[in-house]
């Protein structure tokens, strides 16, 4: 069985799907269609898509916009042609991509397009970013996102905004991950790469544009069981720039709540990065970032206090792993001394988790005051979400009486 299950991993699917492909929205006499061609790559002297889909034994096909665009009312799509994680190059494949590898590649790319001014390092794994970091130097980024949560970047996909250098080409290749995606490789990274055979290096020339992608739309389909489609609208957040973010202020039986302390410069750079990171994020999601960098990240739930917490224990878990790597070059799990263990809990709980002076950022409003205490209670200084809640006032009398500061967007943040 085990033999079984390893060989479903190293099967290479042909597939079936069509070379090109039509998507047409009709009203009346008019028509609007978007025209796609399939995608496919040169690998070993043979000609291969997608790997598979989501599983081993799916079927799965890359298309690529070449031509046409949709209006609906007022909202625009994509010109075809402004190719990203549509049209890559593969440097080194080993093995070819799969679904996961090219969808992880496009959320990393999802949320870097607002990061360029800084260089910026996004590790995605199934989907979701499990660390991201800005910083002045693209080695110092891509250490700071792979140390806040190692164990999950494991296998992922790292997605950097810069020319990948020597150091942080050898920083990647001392771990293990699948995909590795930047603008361009700097002489001599490649080699330093290939010691990992089956990590796919892809270059994406486009990506020097990622800005351009800011605020243009593309329509989502999501197909049902039976066949049916729903389709939208991409999302786009409203709040990007700092002066986007307005205080938090409600009415509530006649009493209007504010909140009395502004961000401070610092609270409002981890504002930003933290609300457009959490764009990329699985909702019902709750994150903590700090000096812009993630600390735990909560993907997924069916409640907001729980995810919260989720994220709180994440954040808990993942600072005893670095604090343990970085002492004792090894794993929380794996280290066996009591008394080195003992330390490492302490430093942590000291910490608070790396949590003390982080920003809590919620992609809906908080129905309750209990989601907002549980980020409170661990020293978090700033508090970003939509507002609107009925009880919007309970969030802001909590963050006032903890000295924290709290903004809103106006604007929910749900991925599905």
């Amino acid at each position: 069985m085990a033999e079984d299950l390893k060989q479903m991993y190293k099967t290479i699917m042909d597939d079936h799907f069509s070379p090109k492909m039509e998507i047409s929205f009709i009203d009346g006499e008019n028509r609007q269609t978007l025209f796609y061609e399939k995608v496919d790559w040169v690998i070993d002297n043979v000609r291969k898509g997608l790997r598979y889909g989501e599983n081993p034994g799916q079927e799965a096909a890359l298309y690529k916009l070449v031509n046409g665009n949709i209006i609906l009312g007022e909202c625009e799509s994509i010109l075809a042609g402004q190719y990203l994680a549509s049209d890559i190059e593969l440097l080194q494949s080993g093995k070819h991509p799969g679904k996961t590898n090219l969808t992880d590649a496009d959320n990393a790319l999802n949320i870097l397009r607002y990061f360029t001014e800084k260089p910026a390092v996004i590790i995605v794994k199934h989907n979701n970013p499990c660390g991201a970091a800005l910083s002045d130097n693209l080695c110092d980024a891509y250490v700071k996102a792979y140390m806040a949560d190692r164990i999950a970047a494991f296998g992922g996909c790292i997605a950097v905004n810069r020319a990948l250098d020597m150091a942080t080409a050898e920083a990647i290749a001392n771990q293990y991950a699948e995909v590795v995606v930047a603008p361009e490789f700097e002489d001599g990274t490649i080699g330093i790469l290939a010691k990992r055979k089956n990590l796919r290096v892809i270059r994406i020339n486009n990506m020097k544009r990622l800005n351009d992608f800011v605020g243009q739309r593309v329509v989502e389909f999501k197909n049902l069981m039976d066949g049916g489609i729903i389709a939208q609208w991409s999302f786009v957040p409203q709040a990007r720039s700092c002066e986007d973010f307005r205080l938090a202020k409600c009415e509530y039986k006649g009493v209007t709540y504010r909140i009395n302390r502004p961000p401070t410069p610092a609270e409002l750079e981890d504002i930003r990065f933290g609300w457009l990171l959490e764009s990329g994020v699985t909702s019902n999601s709750v994150i903590y970032v700090k000096n812009n960098v993630s600390v735990g990240i909560g993907t997924g739930e069916q409640d907001r206090v729980g995810v919260a917490e989720i994220a709180r224990d994440k954040a808990y878990r993942k600072l005893a792993d670095r604090l343990c790597f970085e002492t004792h070059q090894t794993s929380y799990n794996d280290l066996k001394d009591a008394g080195k263990k003992a330390d490492i809990d302490e430093r942590v709980k000291i910490a608070n988790g790396g949590l003390k002076g982080s920003t809590m950022v919620s992609d809906a409003f908080f129905p309750f005051r209990d989601g907002v205490d549980v980020g409170l209670n661990e020293g978090v200084t700033a508090v970003v979400q939509p507002g609107g809640a009925i009880n919007d006032h309970e969030a802001i009398t909590a963050c006032n009486e903890a000295g924290a500061t709290m903004v809103i967007t106006g604007q929910r943040s749900f991925k599905h």
